[in-house]
């Protein structure tokens, strides 16, 4: 679990089946000592996992992303330069449980990630 380690929630929105949120990445993390030592860059792994965790805030509930139909990794993250990005999530819940959904991570207004997949 990354939330309120490695980053917070500073804002969330929901509507319907839509998330907002802001969230602010901890530069001072120990992940960073070691991805990469002096040029700190966020994991995509860590990526994808707040995508989870912000979701799992909505929902209240754990999830497990199970199928990743489409992910793009377009920038870079580096906390030490700007560690404040945007989390941008649509979803539909299924009749059998199952969470599908369309997910953004954006610093301003360059896109760092694109998911879409099933939760």
């Amino acid at each position: 679990m990354l939330l309120n380690d490695f980053f917070t929630i500073n804002t969330i929105e929901t509507s319907d089946a839509e998330v907002k949120a802001e969230l602010v990445i901890h530069a001072g993390h120990r992940i960073f000592d070691g991805h990469f030592p002096g040029q700190p860059v966020v994991p995509g792994v860590c990526m994808m996992q707040m995508v989870k965790e912000v979701l799992e805030q909505v929902l209240e509930k754990e999830t497990m992303l199970s199928t990743a139909a489409e992910m793009k990794f377009l920038a870079v993250i580096d906390p030490t330069k700007n560690n404040s990005i945007s989390a941008h999530i649509k979803y539909t819940r299924e009749e059998d449980g199952t969470v599908k959904g369309t997910a953004s991570l954006l610093r301003m207004c360059w896109c760092i990630l694109s998911l879409r997949g099933c939760f």
